[in-house]
């Protein structure tokens, strides 16, 4: 059974959103479901013996190229976030009110992210390990945008493009664990740890700084979705941005240049060169991850908005709809069958439990993201009906 025979309820024609937002809603339902598929691999294969699931040496196809699939999710739902706060500051009018919503947001995720989030990965308390991570970076990232969309449009665009192509060129720089700008550059540039105190760390996962660039661009993309733009005219730019992203993706990887620390070689068959081709950096962010990831995203709202009658645009929606609340929800129910599961059938090779086959992930994965449908519908739906509870907006 697949996502397209999912029972959906019918959206009255006098209430059918506009399609730039259904397209957005079903982006965000898609990669959301991407996640899942992501985070089922982390719970369920870890007991295969792979220090990174993108190492083109060790890892076998399927699982290197589920874990390229799982690079869409971080750079296009941050990309959205800026959209989506563009389109919540067209409707309110008031740029004072978006700047307000979006650092009592960001805010409230960076404190979920070190929370509830946190726990539901380590499921530790208190916790030894606090991992910064996608929640976090968004967080932070709102955060920023709350003081950076008072800039005119260009210098916005200026600002984004200068964060995203240029952050690379500070890859050499590091600041050892005690030095003044050690915390400051973990959580900006350099992926690392953080002595919080004796019995707690910081992992910073997610590098600030090109996220920042890349929720600039997303809020900059805004006037394309406005309620008076042409259709067909926002089509065309977004082919445009999405086909230039991955022209300069394949230019700059091909010459083995700017962009990315780890080089391309020529590999044992095809299939191995290619594995190496698009092998690329995500802690933090290459230039090239986010010319693929988000080339690659610009024309998926292009498909996905011609798409829009489409049974299978409307069951992501119900996704993308409520995603913060399908965000937190998963975890605790991978948690919680994880732990099921060891119950029942204990650990391999002494120390994880997992499956055989990435088929089986891809399997879980769609079972798991049906059960979760009704949940999440539901959910989004009391979000919609209940505008008079303020802290929903929140999730």
């Amino acid at each position: 059974m697949s996502l397209s025979s999912l029972p959906v309820s019918p959206i009255p024609s006098s209430h059918l959103p506009y399609s730039r937002l259904l397209a957005i809603d079903a982006l965000r339902g898609l990669v959301i479901v991407i996640m899942l598929l992501d985070h089922v691999r982390e719970t369920f294969f870890l007991h295969h013996q792979v220090g990174d699931p993108m190492d083109v040496a060790s890892t076998e196809p399927a699982l290197f190229f589920s874990r390229l699939l799982a690079h869409l999710c971080a750079p296009v739902f941050v990309f959205l976030t800026g959209l989506s706060a563009w389109l919540y500051g067209d409707k309110a009018g008031n740029r004072a009110a978006v700047s307000a919503f979006l650092f009592k947001r960001g805010v409230f995720l960076i404190l979920l992210e070190m929370t509830v989030i946190n726990f539901a990965w380590t499921f530790q308390f208190p916790p030894s390990v606090v991992y910064l991570q996608v929640i976090w970076v968004i967080g932070l990232s709102m955060v920023a945008l709350a003081a950076l969309l008072w800039l005119p449009r260009g210098a916005l665009i200026a600002l984004g493009v200068a964060l995203v192509a240029g952050h690379n060129l500070l890859d050499p720089v590091h600041f050892a664990a005690g030095h003044p700008l050690h915390v400051v550059w973990a959580v900006l540039h350099d992926r690392g740890w953080i002595e919080a105190g004796e019995s707690l760390r910081l992992r910073t996962s997610y590098p600030l700084l090109p996220w920042i660039g890349v929720i600039a661009l997303g809020f900059a993309a805004g006037p394309w979705f406005a309620r008076d733009a042409d259709a067909v005219a926002r089509r065309r730019c977004l082919l445009w941005a999405g086909a230039l992203a991955l022209l300069g993706f394949v230019a700059l990887r091909g010459a083995n240049g700017y962009g990315q620390m780890q080089k391309w070689s020529v590999g044992a068959d095809s299939l191995h060169t290619l594995m190496s081709f698009v092998n690329i950096t995500k802690y933090p962010p290459s230039l090239l991850f986010l010319l693929l990831t988000l080339g690659a995203g610009c024309l998926l709202l292009v498909l996905i908005e011609r798409a829009q009658h489409r049974a299978w645009v409307r069951a992501l929606c119900v996704y993308g709809a409520a995603p913060m609340f399908f965000y937190v929800v998963h975890l605790y129910v991978l948690k919680a069958l994880y732990l099921g599961c060891v119950a029942i059938w204990g650990l391999d090779q002494g120390k994880f439990f997992g499956v055989n086959s990435i088929v089986t992930i891809w399997l879980i994965t769609v079972l798991l993201a049906m059960a979760l449908f009704w949940p999440v519908r539901a959910f989004g739906r009391l979000k919609a009906r209940r505008r008079d509870i303020a802290w929903l907006k929140y999730l």
